[in-house]
């Protein structure tokens, strides 16, 4: 082959094509996430800006409810991008609630231990799940969609057999003193928080037995926990081996196989981390409210892979982004609580949710094969 040849066949090869960095920046999987969250800001800066949206109370309100679907997103998000579903994870944030409950009210064990004994128990229940999905080769969203019923059965039969009831209390008088549930019911940067009332910036309670107290004490441990598990998740995903043997199981698990990467134990280890996602969002949740519900959980599953879809990552897996599922959670965050300030029927998140989807999903396919040229 003469040089000319070799010259056009190395121009017309995809693999070795350069793009522009702008050409790159549309082809990223977070492109949805980023314009939903735009246009989304834009319309609630716009029509509900007046409304206490955006001060420090309203901005903190919808960032918690941010918060928890973004817990939840990064695990999903990891195990689509391995090519998996978990239809369970609803259920496991009921189930690992009532765990708790159980463990620390009912028998009296230390909130500590119940926390621990709840997290090993839901690593062990994830760990299952992917070992039944890689072991039969059924596929996840049947496996997962038989622990969904397992699970929430168990969390509904195990406190009426108990207790007598499907809602159990105590939780918060249990924790009284308790070295770990600071960290998934306590605040940090109280002491800023404190700073910023007595200065002016933020607002402060003006009568009452908090008088003088800021109406935003501290950042929830919930908000901590997002952030962290956003920054671990695209760590791993974007600057180890670990998160190129992700990619690689979720993109063509066969030829990965063969290039030596264990495709198996990804898939059981994103199971895990999934069910210790959940198992986060359930133990912060019973601390916030003081206890565990058997109805706790439902449908999260759904709006956990909403949020991933609307941040770019592909269903047949091998494509996404943790960036752009904390995106799609926020999304989420800011349209539920932004319709109650907008004055907004709240029945209509959903179909706003539902409008944002569909545009997010239809504008990362379209502009990926207009660059790409993929069909």
């Amino acid at each position: 082959m003469s040089d000319a040849q070799l010259t056009s066949a190395a121009a017309s090869d995809e693999r070795i094509k350069s793009r522009s960095r702008f050409r790159e920046a549309l082809i990223r999987p977070e492109l949805g996430g980023i314009v939903g969250t735009i246009v989304v800001f834009t319309l609630f800066f716009l029509f509900a800006s007046d409304s206490g949206m955006f001060n420090s109370q309203g901005i903190m309100n919808w960032s918690q409810v941010s918060a928890q679907f973004m817990i939840i997103a990064v695990g999903a998000c990891l195990l689509m991008i391995a090519g998996e579903f978990d239809l369970s994870v609803g259920s496991m944030i009921g189930f690992s609630g009532m765990m708790i409950a159980i463990f620390s009210v009912t028998l009296g064990w230390p909130v500590w231990l119940a926390i621990i004994v709840t997290f090993a128990l839901a690593l062990a229940i994830g760990a299952l799940n992917g070992i039944i999905v890689v072991r039969t080769g059924l596929p996840s969203f049947i496996v997962s969609l038989a622990f969904l019923f397992v699970l929430r059965g168990f969390t509904i039969y195990f406190p009426q057999t108990i207790e007598r009831k499907t809602i159990i209390g105590g939780i918060k008088d249990a924790a009284e003193g308790d070295w770990l549930a600071p960290f998934f019911g306590g605040k940090i940067f109280t002491g800023l928080f404190q700073w910023l009332g007595e200065a002016g910036v933020i607002a402060v309670f003006e009568r009452g037995t908090r008088k003088g107290m800021p109406v935003v004490d501290g950042i929830p441990m919930l908000i901590v926990w997002a952030l962290v598990l956003v920054v671990i998740g695209h760590v791993v995903l974007t600057r180890t081996r670990f998160g190129n043997w992700i990619y690689a199981a979720g993109g063509d698990a066969q030829a990965a196989r063969y290039t030596g990467v264990p495709v198996n134990r990804v898939k059981i280890l994103m199971f895990m981390f999934t069910a210790f996602c959940a198992t986060v969002f359930a133990t912060c949740q019973v601390m916030e409210f003081g206890s565990a519900g058997a109805d706790r959980g439902l449908l999260k599953e759904f709006e956990a892979i909403i949020a991933v879809v609307i941040g770019g990552a592909l269903l047949t897996g091998g494509y996404g982004s943790v960036i752009g599922a904390a995106l799609g959670a926020l999304i989420f965050g800011v349209v539920q609580q932004g319709l109650f300030f907008a004055g907004v029927e709240s029945s209509l998140f959903r179909v706003f949710l539902g409008v944002i989807l569909l545009f997010a999903v239809i504008l990362n396919t379209y502009i990926r094969q207009m660059i790409t040229g993929e069909k």
